[in-house]
C-alpha cells in the first residue's frame, strides 16, 4: 500500500472526514490542509520509521493536531484560495502531538507534547512528556572501539517544559526551562566487559534553568528564511528532588538563506557541556553528538559540538529534495573539541508539501556515517 493510500485509509477512519477534500482546488495534488483545518477530529497522522541504530528497527505512529480560532481558520483558508504559499506564514497555531512507536530491540516509547503562544506571540509554553522502555547503547568519550559500550533498558517517565517571554517587539525571547527524568536501569553486559558497581541503577535527575532564544524564523513548521539562536543553562541538583548536582549548557544556532525562490541554503551548529563535581552521572546524562546519520550516544562526552549544513531545492511547487553533510566532536576537555572523535556524516532527502496552507512538509532523509547508516520519517526541515 503506497503512503497515499494508507493516510487515506488512516482519515477515512475518523469522524466527519467525509464531506471533506483531500486534493488541493488550486493544483489538484493531494494535499491535508482542508482536513486539518476544518475537521473538529482532524490531524495529521504522521507515519514513524525507526532506524535509528542506538535502538534497532520499528516504527509507531503520532498524530499531529492544530488548534485555531474560527477567525484564524478563515484567514488562512482566504490566503490559501489566493496564494500559493497559502497561510504558511501566519502566525503558527497551537500544535498538539500524541504517539507511540517500538522497535525490534524491545524499546519502545508513549509521548504527547504541546505547543501554544498567546498575545501575538509574546508568550509561549512548551510541553514534552513520555514514558518508556528504552534499549541503548552508551559509549564514552575514551572509547576507541565504537562497536562496543554499555548497553542498558531504561524505563521510566520523562519531562521537558520551557516558558518564554518576548522583549517587547523585539526577537528575543527569555524564560525558564525545566527537565525531569526517572528511570529504573537494567544492565546488558557482554562476555568479557566489567562495570563498576558505582553505577546507580535508579536515578533521576531533575533540572531548573534559564532559557534565551533570538527567532526569526518565516514559519515554525518549515522555516525557509530567518534564524534562531538559543542558549539554555541548567541546574541539576538534589534538592530539586534529583540525586545528583550538575550543571548542563546548550547553545545551538539554526540559520536559514533563500538564495533565490528555489534554493534555501541551511546550518545549524550545537555546543553541548556538562560540568561537576560527581564522580559519575548516569550515561544519558552525559552529551553525545547529535547527526543524522550517526547513532545516538555513539560519541558522548562532558563536551560535544556538531555543524551541519543542508541545502535544499524546490523541484516543483510540491516537491523538494536536499544534501546535507555534518561534522561532529565528542571530548572530555573542551579544549580538544574538533581535535580527537571527530565523525562524519552526510545524506540526501525529500519533502512533500502535505497542508499548503500551513506550509507543512513531511518526507524522509537517508544519512551514512563511518559506523551506522539510517533513513529517517520527518516532519520539517530535518534541523
Amino acid at each position: 500500500m503506497t503512503a497515499r493510500c494508507l493516510l487515506l485509509a488512516l482519515l477515512a477512519c475518523s469522524p466527519g472526514s467525509q464531506a471533506i477534500s483531500f486534493f488541493d482546488p488550486m493544483d489538484g495534488q493531494f494535499d491535508m490542509g482542508e482536513y486539518l483545518a476544518n475537521n473538529a477530529y482532524g490531524f495529521l497522522p504522521v507515519p514513524i520509521l525507526v532506524t535509528e541504530p542506538a535502538v534497532g528497527y520499528g516504527g509507531g505512529l503520532a498524530g499531529l493536531f492544530l488548534h485555531e480560532s474560527e477567525a484564524q481558520k478563515e484567514q488562512r483558508r482566504q490566503l490559501a484560495e489566493t496564494s500559493v504559499e497559502g497561510g504558511a506564514q501566519l502566525l503558527t497555531p497551537a500544535l498538539t502531538v500524541v504517539g507511540g512507536l517500538a522497535t525490534d530491540n524491545d524499546t519502545w516509547i508513549t509521548f504527547a507534547g504541546h505547543r501554544r503562544s498567546w498575545q501575538q506571540d509574546a508568550i509561549r509554553y512548551t510541553l514534552m512528556g513520555g514514558y518508556g522502555d528504552v534499549h541503548m547503547t552508551f559509549y564514552g568519550p575514551k572509547d576507541s572501539d565504537k562497536n562496543r559500550g554499555v548497553t542498558l533498558a531504561m524505563e521510566g517517565p520523562g519531562l521537558v517544559q520551557k516558558l518564554q517571554f518576548r522583549v517587547g517587539e523585539s526577537a528575543l525571547l527569555l524564560g525558564l526551562s525545566q527537565k525531569l527524568f526517572a528511570a529504573d536501569f537494567t544492565l546488558d553486559v557482554a562476555p568479557g566487559q566489567v562495570v563498576g558497581d558505582f553505577i546507580n541503577l535508579s536515578p533521576t535527575v531533575s533540572s531548573l534553568g534559564l532559557l534565551a532564544e533570538l527567532d526569526t524564523k518565516n514559519s515554525f513548521l518549515f522555516p525557509t528564511d530567518g534564524y534562531q539562536y538559543t542558549a539554555e543553562y541548567l541546574l541539576f541538583r538534589q534538592a530539586l528532588g534529583g540525586d545528583y548536582d550538575f550543571d548542563a549548557l546548550t547553545l545551538s544556532a539554526i540559520h536559514y538563506w533563500p538564495l533565490d525562490k528555489r534554493w534555501t541554503l541551511g546550518f545549524k551548529g550545537v555546543y553541548k557541556s556538562v560540568t561537576t563535581d560527581e564522580v559519575r552521572l548516569p550515561a544519558p546524562a552525559y552529551p553525545d553528538i547529535d547527526l543524522r546519520g550517526i547513532a545516538r550516544n555513539r560519541y558522548q562526552g562532558n563536551y560535544t559540538a556538531a555543524i551541519e549544513t543542508q541545502m535544499m531545492w524546490e523541484v516543483t511547487p510540491r516537491w523538494l529534495t536536499s544534501a546535507f553533510a555534518g561534522l561532529g566532536s565528542a571530548t572530555a576537555k573542551g579544549q580538544d573539541l574538533f581535535r580527537e572523535d571527530n565523525a562524519f556524516a552526510y545524506g540526501v532527502g525529500f519533502r512533500y508539501l502535505i497542508a499548503r496552507r500551513y506550509g507543512l512538509r513531511t518526507g524522509i532523509d537517508v544519512a551514512f556515517s563511518e559506523f551506522d547508516d539510517a533513513f529517517y520519517f520527518t516532519v520539517g526541515t530535518g534541523f
